[in-house]
């Protein structure tokens, strides 16, 4: 089968508008997380988020475009401009038709439904915006990347809640590695800082009103964040006949479903994800030398997780690191950006830390690399995601 690698990596989330700038805040220990500034913000208890600043759509998109791109979709194409880029791929003809996208996303045009809900029911208005449902499509950012590009290879979007990423990322590698495709551009967008989407969440009570804290013992929940990431995945072979400059290779990909409760975690699912993943890989756990958690700040998804990582990895398990406490959780977006903490582990050897940890809890025993990036040559990490509904994808990738 033909190996997979990753050629370029595109973003834009709390902490930086591009890789470099993401890279930077990982290895500095910045957060991203702050006041949360979005219309109606004063009525939410949980008024903190990661939300991205300083973005302004007008300096990227034209008028006709922005009228069809909600934000996730901004997002989407941002990143995705910044991976082509790195690449240096240029799809002709025959490239083209074969070149596909799969993006993950849990609420697709978050920002179009809640503005035209509002409309029609807090201001009375009896129309929306003639384009609202090619908006707020869950594959719009997909379908919008395959137009620019001219990519007439397999594209959809897929939605699995936190995981959606992950499982758009590895099914994007299996189609490389079964020749379906030689190249994929793949990742996952998010954009749910609305008024609406929030609300929703805090129904929920699994929200932090001041900071995130993974596998801290005095951890109180997650907070939300924006963004997207996207990779541009290649064969092997095609990419080094073309010279292309290759950041890692994919190895391992599995994903599985607990089958056991829509929002309590199951630590078996998260056990057979990541053993699955290492046998696809063809590794052993004690090649891998970083591991950047699902972590999510919560009582319940950390201890899991925890525990999960000690049955695979054993007492001693490599480092582990939740960056959702830099540039907190974006939901269906969050496993792409997460995967660029795994990138820059193997290619620059700094693993990312865990922000806001305090006090050790003794049910996540982990060497978790608390508030300060730490240096190390690392060969495989894992980048795990366990989403609400049971639904496990976790992927494997190797320093080249």
């Amino acid at each position: 089968m033909p190996r997979v690698v990753i050629t370029g990596a595109g973003t834009i989330n709390a902490l930086g508008h591009d890789v470099a700038s993401t890279y930077e805040a990982f290895a500095a220990g910045r957060c991203g997380i702050g006041p949360l500034d979005i219309p109606d913000g004063d009525r939410l208890s949980n008024r903190v988020a990661a939300q991205v600043r300083g973005w302004t759509a007008t300096e990227h998109f034209d008028l006709r475009g922005l009228s069809l791109y909600d934000r996730m979709t901004q997002f989407a194409l941002w990143s995705a401009k910044q991976a082509v880029a790195q690449s240096g791929l240029v799809f002709d003809e025959p490239l083209a038709l074969r070149t596909g996208v799969i993006l993950g996303t849990a609420g697709g045009g978050l920002g179009t439904i809640d503005d035209s809900y509002r409309a029609v029911y807090a201001e009375g208005k009896n129309r929306v915006h003639p384009l609202t449902v090619p908006r707020l499509m869950a594959s719009a950012g997909v379908s919008h990347i395959s137009m620019v590009y001219g990519l007439r290879g397999p594209a959809f979007a897929v939605s699995t809640a936190c995981a959606s990423s992950n499982h758009a990322m590895g099914l994007a590698f299996q189609m490389v590695r079964s020749g379906a495709a030689p190249v994929m551009l793949t990742g996952g967008a998010e954009a749910m800082l609305t008024f609406g989407g929030l609300k929703a969440w805090e129904g929920l009570r699994v929200m932090s009103t001041d900071e995130c804290r993974p596998f801290s013992a005095d951890r109180n929940g997650m907070i939300q964040g924006e963004g997207a990431a996207v990779f541009v995945f290649e064969a092997y072979e095609h990419a080094k006949a073309r010279g292309a400059d290759i950041l890692a290779e994919v190895v391992g990909f599995s994903m599985c479903s607990d089958a056991h409760d829509i929002v309590m975690p199951s630590s078996d699912g998260a056990v057979r994800a990541m053993r699955g993943a290492l046998e696809d890989a063809g590794l052993a756990p004690e090649q891998v030398g970083y591991i950047n958690a699902h972590g999510t700040g919560t009582k319940a998804n950390d201890a899991n997780e925890a525990q999960a990582i000690r049955t695979v990895f054993g007492a001693e398990p490599p480092p582990v690191s939740s960056t959702k406490a830099a540039h907190g959780h974006i939901i269906g977006g969050t496993g792409a950006v997460e995967a660029l903490a795994c990138l820059m582990a193997l290619c620059d050897g700094v693993i990312a830390p865990t922000l806001g940890y305090s006090q050790p809890d003794p049910l996540c025993p982990l060497d978790v690399v608390p508030n300060t990036a730490r240096r190390a040559r690392v060969e495989v990490a894992v980048s795990n995601a366990f989403a609400f509904g049971g639904l496990n994808a976790v992927l494997v990738l190797r320093r080249m």
